[in-house]
């Protein structure tokens, strides 16, 4: 496949992408990646969207993360939080793991059409992160192979950046060549970075995108691997929603895609579902297409759980326990404060959400 030249006219192609970029494919659509130990090279591959391309774990693969007990830093911002009431240990014979997950759009447009200035924020990103067990990131895409062109994306900063222990390999931009989405310039953006073992990640594009806020202009849709806390396997999800604001029928589509492959995929299966939603529950229909995915899903809002302070806010943390193991959501929090720069600018134009979980094996 004969790549494009990366010129001025590819920022024209995107900049229909000001508002939001989002993006979906054929029914069958799945690439697949995989969770990488850190200081390994692996071959970054075009994947057209009816491939699964499951690459093996390269470097250090333990079985158990270095510490089975990570240490959970207190939060020193003023933000709001949100508590566990007393009462909800989990009920497993095994002590349990605690751990931090943050889930923050990074807003890694190219510079010119991001709402953020992903060209100065991404380093000082990269370099707070690394204080969270697990991070889910959305709008990260692979940077090109011009990392000074106008149109450059810039994940690879926060990859240089990572102390952790396991990332996940980027899907490589399609640049117009994808045939099922011609128009898509971008990939899904979405990437991962652990310090428990994570397995192949695999990718799955929405199977419809709106025109109203250009999200056929990437790959958007979910992306699934396990992670291994302490010896117990969850099937962690990433996801980033349509984003245009009356593509209502769109994101239903979304939802039920999403709810199709959890029921199909992650039956009795311990489950976290974390990313940028777009969905606005004070408005219809996004709040009952929100309820539809709990209840089709058995999943938990984490935030409406612990009674947090932003209940309307669009990046999200769901989660359901299994037979075997259990989850309890301790704490969510908004880190905005610590993701903000000197001169008081925030570094994304989403705010960071936090939640402190504690996984452990029940009889």
């Amino acid at each position: 496949m004969q790549r494009r030249p990366l010129t001025t006219a590819l920022l024209l192609t995107l900049a229909g992408a000001a508002v939001a970029c989002s993006s979906s494919g054929s029914d069958s659509d799945t690439t697949a990646s995989t969770g990488i130990a850190r200081g390994t090279t692996a071959a970054i591959e075009v994947t057209t969207p009816t491939e699964t391309v499951p690459d093996s774990v390269s470097g250090p693969a333990p079985t158990e993360p270095v510490s089975t007990d990570p240490v959970v830093s207190e939060p020193t911002n003023t933000e709001p939080v949100a508590t566990e009431p007393t009462g909800t240990e989990p009920t497993g014979t095994e002590p349990g793991v605690e751990f931090e997950l943050l889930t923050y759009n990074v807003a890694g447009l190219p510079a010119a059409l991001s709402g953020s200035e992903p060209d100065v924020n991404t380093a000082l990103i990269g370099e707070r992160i690394n204080d969270y067990d697990v991070v889910l990131v959305q709008e990260s895409w692979l940077t090109f192979d011009e990392p000074d062109a106008p149109a450059s994306t810039y994940h690879q900063i926060l990859l240089d950046a990572s102390e952790h222990l396991f990332t996940s390999e980027s899907l490589a931009q399609p640049r117009g060549t994808d045939p099922d989405r011609p128009t898509a310039q971008l990939s899904d953006g979405l990437n991962r970075f652990s310090n428990f073992e994570i397995g192949d990640v695999e990718r799955i594009r929405w199977n419809q995108c709106g025109d109203a806020s250009a999200d056929c202009l990437s790959l958007k849709g979910f992306s699934v691997s396990t992670v291994d806390i302490g010896g117990a396997e969850v099937d962690l999800y990433n996801l980033h929603l349509d984003a245009g604001r009356e593509d209502f029928a769109v994101r239903a589509d979304n939802v039920a895609q999403l709810i199709a492959h959890i029921e199909a995929e992650a039956s009795g299966r311990a489950v976290i579902v974390g990313g940028d939603f777009n969905l606005r529950l004070e408005r219809d229909p996004d709040g009952d297409q929100f309820a539809d995915l709990l209840a089709s899903a058995g999943l938990t809002d984490v935030c409406s759980e612990l009674d947090c302070p932003e209940p309307g806010r669009i990046d999200k943390v769901l989660y359901r326990s299994s037979e075997d193991i259990e989850i309890t959501a301790l704490e969510w929090r908004n880190d905005s404060e610590i993701f903000t720069r000197d001169d008081g600018a925030p570094l994304s134009d989403h705010d960071p959400v936090v939640v402190t979980f504690e996984v452990a094996t029940t009889d």
